[in-house]
């Protein structure tokens, strides 16, 4: 099948994109499991390196110990550590998390702003991070969340051929509705995770294909995994590898 042909344009081909991955994945909430926009804003910072599964292991400690900016804020480094440690990059995560916190305490009241601007001051946290906590605890589409997963695939699929999240983003942007912006991130993820993953996609299983101009052509190399700035050489958020 020529997609060029059956899809006029390339906004035309993301739209029906992102009304089958609504078919396929009708339900997909973030996989991060918080109570208030603080514990979300640590659960994805916690998520470097770090599947879903494991930092929701984790957090029921850590968030029963310190549920809150100011019990983070005050708490000992090390107790932090040992209740993170499992997570990865736990003496960075502490740091960061911490430090978070603590401005979140002294310039916030002990809330998370919900603004992109104010968000991107805080340790550990850059735009993906950011996009997270702003579409899950808010309501706010930002922008597009580009983890991993949403890189790998937005290459795929041919919706952009950049590699640097921050370019991925724009490009997405351009082709997508606004209020669909983090749904379609977390069903990109959801896809990422059950068809098309990085070392073999069963395009014979996907649902995409006809659109995908990756579909059973030899599995490109991939491109570097995203990465957030305050956390390690790793990527940061929701949508970890499986």
């Amino acid at each position: 099948m020529n997609i060029t042909r059956k899809w006029a344009s390339k906004k035309q081909r993301a739209l029906e994109i992102l009304v089958r991955l609504k078919r396929l994945y009708p339900n997909a909430p973030c996989t991060l499991n918080y109570a208030t926009p603080v514990q979300l804003l640590v659960a994805t910072i916690l998520s470097a390196q770090c599947t879903d599964e494991r930092v929701n292991l984790v957090t029921p400690a850590l968030f029963g110990q310190f549920p809150d900016a100011e019990a983070l804020a005050k708490a000992e480094p090390v107790e932090i550590e040992n209740l993170i440690r499992s997570t990865g990059f736990y003496r960075n995560k502490a740091k960061n998390i911490q430090a978070a916190c603590r401005i979140l305490v002294a310039e916030y009241g002990g809330k998370v702003p919900p603004s992109m601007e104010q968000l991107l001051r805080l340790p550990g946290v850059a735009r993906k991070t950011a996009n997270v906590v702003l579409a899950h605890a808010f309501g706010i589409n930002a922008g597009v969340t580009v983890d991993t997963h949403v890189k790998r695939l937005s290459y795929r699929l041919g919706l952009t051929k950049n590699t640097d999240p921050i370019h991925i983003e724009r490009d997405l942007i351009r082709l997508l509705p606004s209020d669909d912006w983090e749904n379609f991130s977390i069903r990109i993820i959801y896809h990422g995770r059950a068809i098309c993953k990085a070392r073999n996609p069963t395009c014979q299983a996907c649902l995409l294909s006809d659109l995908c101009p990756s579909a059973n052509l030899p599995l490109l190399e991939e491109i570097p995994p995203v990465r957030e700035s305050g956390v390690g050489n790793r990527e940061s958020g929701v949508g970890k590898e499986s």
